[in-house]
């Protein structure tokens, strides 16, 4: 087993100037990726978008199916522009699919509130997350496993609750999914950084993901915990 604390076998393999802007495209790109999310999500409210609206299991596998398809098609052409085009899809899309739960902070009377706190907060992680992944000096990569493995029990979670409806477990899903994320961005982060990811494309899907599923985490909470009725 690799040494957490000494350089991995990539660290000498790719230079850090190309390291370097991997990390900024990828910076850059991920700004780029919030534009179509916000308008996305823009849209499906004026349309009172719901997509898991009538049958949720079913919804959720074809969302699944939708969003796996648009990530394959974006990992087979990461190297062109159509990757970055997909990519930008792709975010538009989940900026639909958020527009659902947007729909329901908006009901309550501090939404508005509930949503830029949400917002911040999931600010604040990315940047200690990115903060530690860049700074230290230890490496991250053995973490993959676990955290590959934490990722499907927290899916059958979600799936089993889309049939139990039990809210305590509901709440601890997203307790659970804001730590296994916030994990999953020192994780991704960190490959970037020490050469593990050399194409910014898909460094900016897996930082996008860890993003996405974090806001709408903590927002699940902030509205159980804080939620004002009108």
């Amino acid at each position: 087993m690799n040494n957490p604390f000494q350089p991995s076998a990539y660290d000498n393999a790719i230079p850090t100037a190309n390291r370097n802007s991997v990390l900024r495209n990828t910076y850059l790109l991920l700004a780029l990726s919030m534009v179509p999310t916000v308008i996305g999500a823009i849209v499906g409210i004026q349309m009172q978008f719901s997509f898991f609206a009538g049958r949720p299991f079913i919804s959720f596998m074809l969302f699944l199916g939708v969003a796996w398809g648009f990530m394959y098609a974006i990992e087979r052409n990461k190297n062109s522009g159509l990757g970055v085009a997909l990519l930008l899809g792709f975010t538009f899309f989940m900026g639909l699919m958020l527009s659902r739960i947007l729909q329901v902070a908006l009901g309550f009377a501090n939404g508005a509130g509930m949503i830029v706190l949400a917002a911040g907060g999931t600010g604040a992680v990315f940047f200690t997350m990115a903060t530690i992944a860049t700074v230290s000096k230890r490496d991250f990569s053995n973490m993959g496993k676990f955290l590959f493995v934490g990722l499907i029990v927290l899916l059958l979670a979600i799936v089993a609750n889309i049939f139990l409806q039990i809210p305590a477990l509901a709440l601890a899903i997203s307790a659970v999914a804001v730590l296994l994320f916030s994990a999953y961005l020192v994780y991704d982060i960190n490959r970037i950084v020490r050469g593990g990811e050399t194409n910014y494309v898909s460094a900016t899907l897996a930082v996008y993901l860890d993003i996405y599923n974090i806001f709408i985490s903590l927002l699940n909470l902030i509205m159980a915990f804080t939620g004002e009725r009108d």
